[in-house]
């Protein structure tokens, strides 16, 4: 029997309530929440792939400035901004597919 590593998953949760925290305005996300704050996971989410979608579009805009000749971009710049925006993809189906496990768990859980 396997035993599941939380230590990615609680990296994810630690980096999606950062995101929340900068969408907010710099609200420090290790802090406890009051019984009025309540963590929106779905925009939490959505700002996380948001990030992923930034990082993709930055990526394929230098590769489009290097192959165009500008000489201020130079090609470790572009392969390194393409891996990181293929790692963040890969993480962010890692995640996506982490979630959908979890669902089928829940749905086929005897009540």
């Amino acid at each position: 029997m396997s035993v599941i590593d939380t230590t990615r998953i609680e990296a994810m949760v630690a980096q999606l309530r950062a995101a929340e925290a900068r969408m907010k305005g710099g609200v420090n996300p290790l802090k406890a929440t009051t019984g009025t704050e309540k963590a929106d996971f779905a925009s939490a989410l959505k700002s996380s792939l948001d990030q992923v979608n930034n990082v993709q579009m930055k990526a394929d805009q230098l590769g489009q400035r290097f192959v165009a000749g500008d000489d201020n971009v130079n090609l470790s710049d572009v392969m390194i901004s393409m891996q990181k925006a293929n790692i963040s993809f890969q993480a962010t189906v890692q995640v996506r597919n982490k979630l959908v496990a979890a669902y089928q768990d829940i749905m086929n859980m005897s009540i």
